[in-house]
Order: structure tokens, then C-alpha cells, then sequence
């Protein structure tokens, strides 16, 4: 009963249009924003390689032998509307559409491939990897959807790394993802020197996960998500976004002699108030609403209004259409929405989760000094910021 019934529970209706009092929030929400502009900058794509996309999953996540994976896995599937797992990779993309041309149909989704885990040999680890989500599919995908922008993976130690980067380039891709607590890769390492200057060449940013990681399996490589790894290619000239402002977890300070635990947002706060680095370290503000990660984090960069031109949004779906991930009751507790927005909030939700994530964000504020403070409206317009960069 758990198993079977506590999932499908976790994730939304089907997709519909809102109306009433959420529908002014949602209107409200949208007011003084460019929706051509708003762009994405966080979605997943994934599959069970139906209709042969390619994609994989590891057979662990269906196996009753792991059943703290398998019921991961159950619960991304019903957040991410699969019904049908003959069907899946198809079902998951129809919903996402789905949900945004509901939401904002001007906008764009970047959309990102998974690469596996690879090893210091430069081989693939199937046994260590998560899921796989071709490049090749992304590009398909852009190619049959304007809505959808590629956003490719390339694990920086295989031996044609840079090969894959340029035929990425070449294809179309606006930026390049990593996960690297989960994909194995150390951004610290003289190893990612080749792959940081071409990506400088290529004027593409690096999308790399900073923080501890819960979505992914990641059981013994948490450290390679220190913020501060990152330097190495900031040093290079590498434009970079720390996804969810690695606003989860502990990391070694890397700067101190005792190495002693800081948390990670507070490390990426070091980088990111660096002057040295203010026209290269950007953040996406994907997953700061989920509530385990809840309040300081997001109260902190409300307030550093100087910060938020270097702010994108992200939505990191399907992870907001889970629905305790997300928690107006929380939010409320802390302050950060009103008890009178909470109801057409959870309205919108049952709605459209991806709609919802975008008011919430509109709607969170905090109180500072007399001043009420909220993300500015940049934050939204992320489409500039996938333009191309010549180095300088």
C-alpha cells in the first residue's frame, strides 16, 4: 500500500488552466516581465530509452533489492505524469510541454542531457550512474520543440572530451551541465584545464551542481560538490552557475589550513562576493523554495539585491511537481509568503507545477531593515545571459 499508493499520492493532476484568485496571482506574477525572456534555466529530461531515445536508468532503481531507490524512482515517475512506463520517455516530454504552454508558451525550457559516471581511466561506469540522458536526444528534442533549448552533458575525463564539446557547440547547445558528486568528476582537477579553455572559446557556460546532492545517488563522492572545487575554472576564464546556489550541505574549507566543515552556501557566498569574479560566478535559484533547504539560503539572497543580476531561475523539474518538496506551510512558518497567498498557491500547484514554482518565487519576500525585499525582476529575464560570449 505504501509503495504503490504513497507515490502516485506525491504528484499532481493533470495540467490545467487556473482561474479565480489564482489566476490574479498568476497575472500579478507575470506583471513588468518579458515572457520571450524568461527562460528556464534548470530542467531535466529523462527516460527509460522507450521509442529509442537512449535514455537509461539503472536497473537498481526498478529493483525490490534497493528499495529506497525503487521508490524514488516511483515517485519521479508520478510527479513527471508517466502512466504508462511503454511510453515513458514520451509521456514525460507530452507533460512538460504540456505544462509550459500552459504556463508561459513565449518562454523556452533549457533542457539538459546526463552524461554517466566516468573514472579516472576515462571509462564509462554504468554501475555507478544514476541514469543516462543522451546529448543526441536533447538535440532531437530542440530540434521537433522551439520551446526546448539543449543544454548538453560532457563528463570532463573522457578521452574526447573536447571532441564532444565541440560537436555539442556545433548542434546547438546553450550551455553544459555537470553533476559531479554524482557523475564522478573533480572540477578542482587539472584533468577539466582542456574542457574549462574550450568552453572559454566556445564563449558556453558550465551548469555545474554545487552542495550536497539528494536527487541523485551520490553516496561517497559528496565533497566534489564544494562550490569552492569550482575556482579552477572560474580562474580560467569559464563563465559558471552554481546550481541551487549549493544551498544544501556541508564542504570542506578548502581555503583554510584545518580544513574544518563550512557550509556549503556559505562557501559559494565566498566566491560569489569575490569582485574578481562578478562577470563570470552566477547562480540559479532552482530547488532554494524545497523546504529542507529552508530559510537562510533564499532569506539571504532576497536581501542581496547588489547579487541578483547574477541570478537565473531555474525550476529543476520535475522536482517541484513532488508535492512535499515544496511546502507553503513551511514557507509561511518562515515568513516568506502570506497566509492569504498560501491557498491560491496550493491552488496553482494542483494546477500546474511548473506555473506554481514560478509564482512562488514571484511571490516570496522577506522583511530587512524596514524594506521589503524580493528577487528582481532580472532574475526572471534569463535569456541574455545564454547569449554566446566571445572571450574577452
Amino acid at each position: 500500500m505504501m509503495r504503490f499508493g504513497l507515490p502516485s499520492a506525491l504528484g499532481p493532476g493533470e495540467p490545467r488552466e487556473v482561474r479565480g484568485r489564482a489566476r490574479a496571482l498568476v497575472d500579478e506574477a507575470f506583471e513588468g516581465l518579458d515572457r520571450s525572456r524568461m527562460w528556464d534555466a534548470h530542467v531535466h529530461l529523462t527516460g527509460l530509452g522507450t521509442g529509442g531515445t537512449g535514455c537509461w536508468v539503472n536497473p537498481e532503481m526498478h529493483s525490490l533489492t534497493s528499495p529506497w531507490r525503487h521508490f524514488k524512482f516511483d515517485v519521479y515517475r508520478h510527479a513527471a505524469g508517466i502512466t504508462d512506463l511503454s511510453r515513458a520517455d514520451q509521456q514525460y516530454v507530452e507533460r512538460l510541454l504540456a505544462l509550459h504552454r500552459l504556463a508561459n508558451p513565449a518562454g523556452k525550457l533549457i533542457s539538459y542531457g546526463f552524461d554517466y559516471f566516468v573514472d579516472e581511466s576515462g571509462a564509462e561506469r554504468p554501475a555507478r550512474s544514476e541514469f543516462f540522458v543522451p546529448n543526441e536526444y536533447v538535440f532531437s528534442l530542440a530540434k521537433l520543440h522551439p520551446e526546448i533549448l539543449p543544454c548538453a552533458s560532457i563528463h570532463p575525463y573522457r578521452a574526447d572530451a573536447v571532441e564532444r564539446l565541440n560537436r555539442a557547440a556545433v548542434a546547438g547547445a546553450v550551455a553544459i551541465k555537470w553533476l559531479p558528486n554524482a557523475m564522478g568528476m573533480d572540477p578542482a582537477s587539472q584533468r577539466c584545464d582542456a574542457f574549462y579553455d574550450r568552453l572559454v572559446a566556445l564563449g558556453l557556460p558550465l551548469i555545474s551542481h554545487a552542495g550536497h546532492e539528494l536527487a541523485v545517488h551520490s553516496p561517497d563522492a559528496q565533497e566534489l560538490g564544494n562550490p569552492l572545487r569550482l575556482r579552477r575554472g572560474l580562474e580560467r576564464g569559464v563563465r559558471v552557475v552554481v546550481a541551487h546556489a549549493a544551498s544544501l550541505g556541508v564542504v570542506e574549507d578548502l581555503d583554510a589550513p584545518e580544513r574544518l566543515k563550512v557550509r556549503a552556501f556559505d562557501a559559494f557566498m565566498r566566491l560569489f562576493n569575490d569582485k574578481k569574479y562578478e562577470k563570470l560566478l552566477f547562480a540559479d535559484i532552482s530547488a532554494l523554495t524545497q523546504f529542507h533547504r529552508l530559510p537562510t539560503p533564499l532569506r539571504e539572497l532576497l536581501i542581496a539585491k547588489g547579487l541578483h543580476s547574477r541570478l537565473l531561475n531555474g525550476s529543476d523539474y520535475p522536482l517541484p511537481a513532488i508535492d512535499p518538496i515544496i511546502s507553503t506551510r513551511m514557507l509561511q512558518k518562515h515568513g516568506l509568503i502570506s497566509a492569504e497567498d498560501r491557498p491560491a498557491l496550493n491552488e496553482i500547484y494542483a494546477h500546474n507545477p511548473l506555473l506554481f514554482d514560478f509564482v512562488v518565487k514571484r511571490r516570496v519576500a522577506v522583511e530587512y531593515k524596514d524594506q521589503t525585499h524580493r528577487f528582481s525582476p532580472s532574475v526572471f529575464e534569463t535569456a541574455a545571459f545564454f547569449q554566446r560570449v566571445a572571450p574577452s
